[in-house]
């Protein structure tokens, strides 16, 4: 950790971020003694302007990173589309690593990063969003010195990611957007006493973070196997729970928190459902057209069997449809 480096606060949102970053932006201390670095769960593909949507409020200036910079105090640097943002060695490293809880850029690699390059001089931020992207970062900031904020539940446009936070940081700092800035500013400011030597997986999952930094192919995977398969390339994935926080991580990199995987596991259960509804009433539509070819040509036979196979694809097509009306019931319970 550089003596002196400026303090760095990291700020991560999801859904309803873009309106949470404006209202922030807008009261930001134009003497604030710290770099700000975002991230905003965002398209890969989708052109943004939030950069200059932020610099016309914010007295401070407002611009996507650049990798190889370094941070300087009184800037607000944001997380380019389809990149992680991470510190290293000072300097900041804009990469395509792998995807974290089925996000580039992700949360959780920015607070992870922050606790190894600025440990007590770090402060994490999580603002509205949906899942829990970011609660496994803000705690290894916090048990490596850092300061966790968390946006006021109660006034995210969408809460799951505070109240994330809040569960495996339960100490952190709670406050409405209105006060933030004052908040950032006091804690900017503040002494910075103590830290502590990165932990070994701290610093290997940051590797595996970075694009084209590899770990080693003989070292032991992450964990112990979880017995489950990551989303995103099929591979096993490893366990890193600890406590009351259960992740899991494949051995290229992929990340998932309890939430985002079963929330991908349900979105793979959907697909599969309708692909299943789909092949059995394309069936049941086979069998119709073979039983009124058979009746034209007179095998009775062979009619009644297409139509009691047809029979059955209609059934079981219904049973998936009950299915689906009932995963969708639960979700909106």
């Amino acid at each position: 950790m550089d003596a002196d480096a400026p303090p760095v606060i990291g700020v991560g949102a999801s859904a309803g971020g873009v309106e949470a970053l404006l209202d922030l932006a807008e009261r930001l201390d134009p003497d604030l003694p710290a770099a700000v670095l975002v991230v905003l769960h965002q398209p890969a593909e989708a052109p943004t302007v939030l950069p200059e949507l932020m610099d016309r409020r914010c007295a401070l200036p407002v611009r996507h990173a650049v990798h190889g910079e370094r941070p300087v105090a009184g800037a607000v640097l944001l997380a380019p589309p389809d990149h992680h943002l991470l510190i290293v060695d000072g300097r900041l490293e804009v990469t395509r690593g792998p995807r974290e809880n089925g996000h580039r850029p992700a949360i959780d690699p920015l607070f992870r990063a922050l606790a190894i390059e600025s440990g007590p001089r770090a402060i994490g931020c999580v603002l509205s969003g949906l899942l829990d992207d970011g609660a496994a970062g803000l705690l290894a900031l916090v048990r490596h010195g850092g300061t966790a904020v968390v946006q006021d539940p109660d006034e995210a446009l969408y809460p799951s990611m505070p109240r994330a936070a809040l569960e495996q940081v339960p100490g952190a700092i709670v406050t409405s957007l209105a006060e933030m800035s004052t908040t950032f500013s006091q804690l900017a400011a503040r002494p910075v006493i103590g830290g502590r030597r990165p932990s070994p997986r701290l610093e290997r999952e940051l590797t595996l973070s970075r694009a084209g930094v590899g770990v080693n192919d003989q070292e032991r995977p992450p964990g112990p196997p979880a017995g489950l398969v990551c989303p995103d390339c099929s591979g096993p994935l490893f366990d890193l729970s600890e406590d009351n926080l259960l992740r899991y991580r494949c051995r290229v990199g992929h990340a998932w928190s309890e939430k985002s995987l079963s929330s991908v596991q349900d979105d793979g259960i959907e697909r599969a459902l309708f692909t299943a509804l789909q092949a059995l009433e394309d069936k049941a539509d086979l069998q119709h057209r073979i039983a009124r070819a058979a009746h034209d040509r007179g095998s009775a036979r062979t009619a009644d069997r297409a139509r009691e196979t047809a029979h059955q694809a209609l059934q079981s097509a219904g049973l998936v449809r009950d299915l689906l009306a009932d995963r969708k019931a639960g979700d909106s319970a």
